[in-house]
């Protein structure tokens, strides 16, 4: 399946990784790792924009779960960020917030964002989110 291939393909670039998320909130970082761990994806986690920013360009992962409100940089500042970086333009974007108001989602789409996903989620919503954008439809 799909996964195997993933796991071939970090053979050959190791230093990248599949997912980052990117929360402030410490149990929205262990639920969102915890459902995405057990199904075989490698995580990494961020407490805030500026360590992702970091970690970004450390693991060049290939999914940004990204929240919008987060101490030293919001979200919408992260994603710009990621899609101005020549290094890390094409990592998959998803703004993750509980703002669901249709002016967040045209401001994170509009910083480059991806995907807009309002919290709470469905674990299946976002595994097969991720097995769509990692494996294609």
């Amino acid at each position: 399946m799909c996964y195997f291939h993933v796991k071939t393909l970090r053979n050959i670039i190791e230093e990248d990784m599949d997912i980052l998320i990117v929360d402030d909130e410490p149990f929205m970082q262990r639920s969102l790792s915890f459902v995405l761990k057990k199904e075989g994806f490698e995580v990494e986690v961020a407490s805030n924009g500026e360590e992702a920013i970091q970690k970004a360009r450390k693991f060049r992962p290939k999914i940004i779960f990204l929240d919008v409100m987060m101490p030293k940089m919001n979200g919408f500042e992260v994603c710009k960020t990621i899609k101005s970086d020549k290094e890390l333009c094409n990592s998959y974007v998803i703004i993750l917030t509980c703002k669901g108001q249709e002016v967040d989602k045209e401001k994170g789409l509009s910083q480059g964002a991806n995907d807009f996903i309002t919290k709470p989620y469905s674990p299946k919503e976002i595994v097969t989110k991720v097995r769509s954008v990692l494996c294609g439809p």
